[in-house]
């Protein structure tokens, strides 16, 4: 059965039963079962040079996303309508979160594999650095505890170079703390509502881990699980909605893979085109708090491609 497209509002179908011939980007067997829905209503972005990164939804309903390789920071509002928020002088933004300052804080990067998380207002004014640039990290992603710090992915190293990890800056600023090490490039990060399992996605393995917590940088005494292992291209960011659901953002498929709060896959969302080869490099997506709506950053991955929001709504059980 095929999922169903409906204008605004997405049809559920009951499983993904193959993919059409010449798809390049075939659903492997074992998630061909699992429930599928298709994002609509997209949103073109113009002048993206590759990624779309790090989407925000503010109090009002509007949306911050990242132009990674164009250091911008654009605003899609209420009606539709998208412009630039500000830009980074020299640094890339990537993941971003909204702190309880009502600051965003960026995960950026910088051109020599490295990077920092900085905080600025919603109109890039009053930058200030949290993690600089010379301690050494990758930042790629950061999520917020009810505490007020921030956990944050160290997108450093490689198969075969596990330097990466899993870092912790706490409300009172202090240097950043380690939570998980020998990662290879560590990338999506969240944190389950109640605060006891933080989720970790490992990019270059393609590795789903789920730690249950001691204290905010301690894994628990057998607390540290490897929830899932992914076929094909690639972990990237992920969010929890109010359910302790997680969704894993594929980059290189132009889906989402959604987890029950154990780690069990549940569903996917699937986007248009994608067996064509387009919208395959999707990174992201946001959920507005107190809704099911959701909000999805993807492009053709190519320098004169297409880069799209979409929308869908969140699996409900």
């Amino acid at each position: 059965m095929t999922p169903v497209l409906c204008h605004g509002v997405l049809a559920v179908a009951a499983a993904v039963t193959g993919a059409p011939p010449g798809s390049v980007v075939p659903i492997p067997p074992s998630e061909r079962v699992l429930l599928a829905i298709v994002a609509d209503r997209p949103v073109p972005v113009q002048g993206v040079r590759k990624d779309l990164e790090g989407p925000v939804f503010l109090p009002g309903g509007d949306l911050l996303f990242s132009d990674v390789q164009g250091r911008r920071v654009m605003r899609l509002d209420v009606r539709g309508r998208i412009a630039e928020a500000f830009r980074l002088e020299r640094l890339k933004p990537g993941g971003m979160a909204l702190g309880p300052d009502s600051r965003l804080y960026i995960a950026a990067a910088n051109t020599t594999g490295g990077g920092a998380v900085i905080s600025v207002l919603l109109d890039g004014t009053q930058r200030r650095t949290i993690v600089p640039e010379r301690a050494g990290f990758a930042p790629n992603d950061v999520t917020f505890d009810a505490k007020g710090g921030f956990y944050f992915s160290d997108a450093r190293g490689s198969i075969g170079k596990a330097t990466g990890g899993v870092w912790y800056v706490g409300p009172d600023g202090a240097p950043p703390k380690p939570v998980i090490r020998n990662l290879a490039i560590a990338n999506g990060i969240a944190l389950s509502p109640d605060g006891k399992q933080l989720w970790v996605g490992e990019f270059a393995l393609g590795r789903l881990y789920r730690i249950t917590l001691k204290d905010a940088t301690t894994p628990a005494p057998f607390g540290a699980t490897t929830a899932y292992h992914f076929t094909g291209p690639a972990p990237d960011s992920m969010r929890i909605d109010g359910m302790g659901q997680l969704y894993v953002a594929m980059y290189g498929q132009g889906r989402i893979l959604v987890f029950s709060p154990s780690g069990i896959p549940i569903g996917q969302i699937l986007l248009p085109d994608r067996d064509a080869g387009r919208n395959l490099n999707l990174t992201s997506m946001a959920i507005r708090p107190g809704t099911r709506d959701m909000a999805i950053v993807t492009s053709d991955g190519e320098q004169g491609g297409n880069a799209t929001v979409f929308r869908a709504r969140t699996i409900e059980r």
